[in-house]
């Protein structure tokens, strides 16, 4: 988003070191966990500064990251702060920065056990070690602390699919290691995003925006947090998740009357044309009066298969604006 951005370890010099609190923020623990792996196996700050708040430098926080780091792989937590103690981090290979704004070296943000953010936010960091971890308590509070803090597009955006990719790319090339840590975060986006979200809003005529995926499509989180903005901002919304038969998703549209449909396609496979025309050619209403819905094609599988008069919105935010529109229109 062209803001450099550094690692908690980077900036833990700056203003005397971290606090405890900054610390387990970017770790993606609980603050009485870094106090415990300080009590209990001496993983505490090596300097101590005046008054009783205690400050991390760079290389304490290093050393916590290589506990984090080492657990993350199952490692007892007395082994793992053994070696956490007294083994330096593996170098890294020798390389060229890549260059961020005006000129200077790019700082990038990584996770534990090979978990390559990139140049993210540092609420990435903490999420991906506490979904290694499969801390279910630490993971919540983070996705929860990142919505509250961004909101609900940025965080999606900015935090939450950056991590999901990065879990994602691991799975990949693991060899079918890490497919529970996949699951186990985005069960617990799907938790946040619904907890982070208000009441459902009260269906007004015409100006309902219906969700669903594709026959065939099973991924839903992207509609849950589009569904979740929308009723942010006081759209109503009928949502239908994954895998809705066509018969279904037309009786769905026939009974809810809806300003606008979004069909999301994950993959170029499901995506049909047929079936997002036939939808945008629906019609309800007294004769004279008949009124079509607003439809989006929404997800990459959409990417080169450009339905003639349908929009295609590019990322979330756009996404929200669209359908936001379509409600608002048919409500004045």
């Amino acid at each position: 988003m062209g803001v450099q951005r550094e690692s908690g370890a980077n900036r833990a010099g700056d203003a005397g070191g971290l606090t405890t609190g900054e610390v387990a923020r970017r770790l993606g623990v609980a603050p009485t966990t870094v106090r415990t792996w300080d009590r209990r196996y001496g993983l505490g700050p090596d300097a101590h500064t005046g008054g009783r708040h205690r400050r991390w430098t760079a290389a304490d926080v290093a050393k916590l990251e290589r506990m984090c780091a080492l657990t993350a792989t199952g490692l007892p937590p007395a082994e793992a702060a053994r070696l956490a103690r007294t083994e330096e981090p593996p170098a890294a290979a020798p390389s060229r920065p890549a260059a961020g704004p005006g000129g200077a070296p790019a700082r990038r943000s990584r996770a534990g056990s090979g978990l390559r953010l990139g140049d993210v936010r540092q609420e990435c960091r903490g999420i991906a070690r506490a979904a290694l971890r499969l801390d279910a308590a630490a993971l919540d509070e983070l996705l929860l602390a990142a919505i509250d803090q961004h909101g609900l597009v940025a965080a999606w955006t900015e935090v939450i699919v950056p991590t999901l990719q990065a879990v994602g790319r691991k799975w990949e090339t693991s060899g079918e290691m890490y497919v529970e840590v996949e699951h186990f975060l985005s069960w617990h986006v799907s938790g946040a995003l619904r907890r982070a979200t208000p009441r459902t809003v009260a269906d007004r005529p015409g100006a309902t925006a219906v969700l669903a995926c594709v026959p065939g499509e099973n991924h839903t989180l992207p509609l849950e947090v589009l569904s979740a903005a929308l009723t942010e901002r006081g759209v109503p919304v009928r949502m239908f998740g994954g895998a809705l038969p066509v018969e279904s998703l037309v009786a769905a549209v026939r009974r809810t009357g809806p300003a606008a449909v979004g069909l999301w396609a994950q993959s170029r496979t499901t995506a049909s044309r047929p079936l997002a025309q036939h939808v945008a050619a629906m019609e309800w209403g007294v004769r004279g009066a008949r009124r079509r819905p607003v439809v989006l094609t929404l997800g990459p599988g959409w990417a080169g298969q450009a339905v003639a008069g349908l929009a295609r919105p590019s990322g979330l935010a756009e996404a929200v604006a669209a359908l936001e529109s379509s409600a608002s229109s048919v409500s004045s």
